[in-house]
């Protein structure tokens, strides 16, 4: 059993108080950072703002059709692509540079369309860009990205995120943007930013190859945010996504809207990178049998290090995605106060505008090499069951100091308390989600298979709380399943007490 070649002596890393501040791993709403949002007021002041509620709609709309136009492709990709997932890439046309029976359906982005999705998506966009970058830090507290490339930019949403998440390690990043319109929106919006790193733009991954050499084309991270969706079909997805897997070193993160269908096609480039490096490691292997000696063990040393990939997040195992044929779908949310441009512009269907919204989501970070063989959070733990923990109780605990009682009635409110809520119609809306964690975050979950996560909102119904977990059943994480909990107060109250403040998107300990 891969948990045996643990050692017996590791260091605990969780208690019981630590292990709700490990598992935490979503977002109250999020607040657009001061910079981001003075950026695109001034970018959309300097622009032509005639009928932009109307291109907002039309852009929406443009939205809508290539959902629906993606519903109607086929699902599966090519024989040879599946048979040979190394062969060289000569395709090239279209928006994203390659060819395609169903055409291009890929938005242009002229300036209409650009200035009316910096004016609504924009915020949106990087909101979830962070919420996942910022996973990425926590679960890899060591992991300081310096190079970077941002496929299908955009007017930098993930940029912004990542200067955000990572201000201090970021020295040169590589945008791959085919849009004039887009690129110079994000050379716009970041032109009153000090310390940026070195900036450069490309139309295509090829342009990338052309002008760089080969040692400085690998990224420590590479991010496609929202783009796979709008490249024609599977095969051409796959082609992309090897060739960006190709230019990273470390770390790849994959985020499209948390749609049905943007939730398979993360599925299916989970599955295929997972797929590929099993099947290069297994080939290697079948190479460094026939080689004896001290030769093999070298090549086994540099095979751990470059070869194989595992998860990062959100999936807990390496396994086939346990949600699949299911009729259900893996996505997230988070949630952002609306900027001032979001609340002129957006539309709503007779009803006051809301001050904030949700934005769905769906998202994969991979990285390269093998999984950590790490000590589960709860191995070595004992938890009282709640008429154990009575027993124990002192007498004089159940004694109520009534002048402390009163003393906390008549303290003042915090001024600051609803600061978060601009409308009276989100009250009853954002009370289900805890507010910005400002705190350090010192206790990390490890990257061992004994985190599992939880799938959709827990379900409280008197002292039991329901949710839905997607966990690994191995220790080596190398398969998984999706699992309805229980958790009674009765039975262990220490992690009832967890489950109650658990969201969404939160890691649950195994």
């Amino acid at each position: 059993m891969a948990g045996s070649v643990l050692p017996e002596a590791a260091a605990k890393l969780f208690t019981a108080e630590t292990l709700r501040s490990a598992a935490r791993q979503s977002e109250g709403i999020h607040l657009v950072p001061l910079s981001l949002r003075r950026a695109i007021k001034k970018f959309l002041r300097e622009r032509e703002k005639v009928h932009l509620n109307r291109k907002v709609m039309l852009l929406s709309e443009s939205f809508n059709r290539i959902k629906d136009t993606n519903l109607q492709m086929a699902a599966s990709a090519s024989r040879e692509l599946v048979d040979d997932p190394f062969r060289p890439v000569v395709h090239r046309a279209g928006r994203w540079k390659i060819q395609s029976s169903y055409g291009d359906i890929g938005l242009k982005y002229k300036d209409d369309e650009t200035v009316a999705y910096v004016a609504s998506r924009m915020p949106a966009v990087y909101s979830a860009c962070h919420r996942v970058l910022r996973e990425v830090r926590r679960r890899l507290p060591e992991f300081s990205p310096s190079k970077v490339l941002d496929f299908g930019a955009g007017p930098g949403s993930a940029l912004w995120a990542m200067r955000e998440v990572w201000p201090r390690s970021l020295e040169r990043v590589n945008l791959v943007e085919p849009s004039k319109s887009m690129q110079r929106a994000a050379q716009s919006l970041l032109q009153d930013l000090k310390g940026l790193p070195i900036i450069h733009s490309y139309d295509s991954i090829q342009a990338l190859n052309r002008n760089l050499d080969k040692h400085d084309r690998e990224h420590d991270l590479v991010i496609s945010s929202y783009a796979l969706g709008e490249i024609p079909s599977l095969s051409d997805r796959i082609t992309i996504l090897r060739q960006l897997w190709d230019l990273t070193k470390d770390v790849l993160v994959l985020l499209e809207p948390g749609t049905p269908h943007g939730s398979k096609i993360i599925t299916q480039m989970r599955s295929y990178i997972l797929w590929m490096e099993k099947r290069k490691c297994r080939k290697k292997g079948e190479v460094s049998s026939v080689i004896s000696g001290d030769e093999k063990s070298i090549v086994q040393s540099k095979s751990l290090l470059k070869d194989g990939a595992f998860v990062v997040a959100p999936c807990p195992h390496d396994g086939r995605c346990p949600l699949e044929n299911t009729g259900k779908y893996c996505h997230f949310v988070q949630r952002l106060e609306r900027t001032s441009s979001q609340r002129a512009y957006k539309r709503s269907k007779g009803e006051p505008l809301r001050g904030f919204e949700d934005e769905k989501f769906c998202f994969v970070a991979l990285r390269r090499g093998k999984r950590p063989q790490e000590s589960w959070p709860l191995d070595g733990m004992e938890f009282e069951t709640l008429k154990e923990r009575h027993a124990k109780r002192n007498p004089e605990d159940l004694i109520i100091d009534f002048e402390d009682q009163l003393r906390s009635e008549t303290d003042e409110e915090s001024p600051f308390e609803d600061a978060l809520v601009p409308y009276a119609s989100d009250i009853a809306e954002t009370n289900m989600f805890h507010g910005n964690d400002n705190e350090e975050e010192q206790t990390h979950a490890n990257l061992g298979s004994g985190w599992g996560r939880i799938i959709y909102m827990p379900v409280r119904r008197g002292r039991q709380i329901q949710m839905d977990i997607c966990r690994s059943t191995k220790r080596d994480g190398s398969q998984g399943a999706f699992e309805h909990m229980v958790v009674t107060q009765s039975k262990n109250p220490t992690l009832h007490l967890q489950a109650r403040r658990s969201l969404w998107g939160d890691l649950w300990p195994f």
